[in-house]
């Protein structure tokens, strides 16, 4: 009852945010908060929820009892590009890239 997604392309700073939102929450609950959130990151978090709850459907789980048991936004790999400056000197401008990892669990 867990699903992943790699290389999201967007500072895992800024992902943390939505991942606080709905940390411990239910799965339905969940996905009605992020309906309504205005971050850039909430619809592909709430596509992480929806494909984690059909992977639970899956293993013959109760969808009612579902709750988001752990959140998970790590560091990928990060694009580095440059930014030409002042004199013939440039600068490093950092792509940054998050791994979103939901887990989860079933409440008895």
């Amino acid at each position: 009852m867990k699903a992943i997604l790699k290389n999201y392309r967007q500072s895992p700073r800024k992902v943390r945010l939505i991942a606080d939102l709905v940390r411990g929450k239910k799965a339905n609950e969940a996905l009605t908060t992020l309906a309504f959130v205005d971050k850039r990151a909430s619809e592909p978090f709430a596509k992480v929820i929806k494909s984690a709850v059909a992977n639970a459907k899956d293993q013959g789980k109760d969808v009612e009892k579902l709750f988001i048991k752990t959140v998970q936004v790590n560091k990928a790999p990060t694009f580095k590009r440059f930014m030409p400056r002042a004199r013939g000197s440039a600068s490093r401008i950092n792509k940054r890239n998050s791994h979103i990892s939901v887990e989860l669990g079933e409440k008895k």
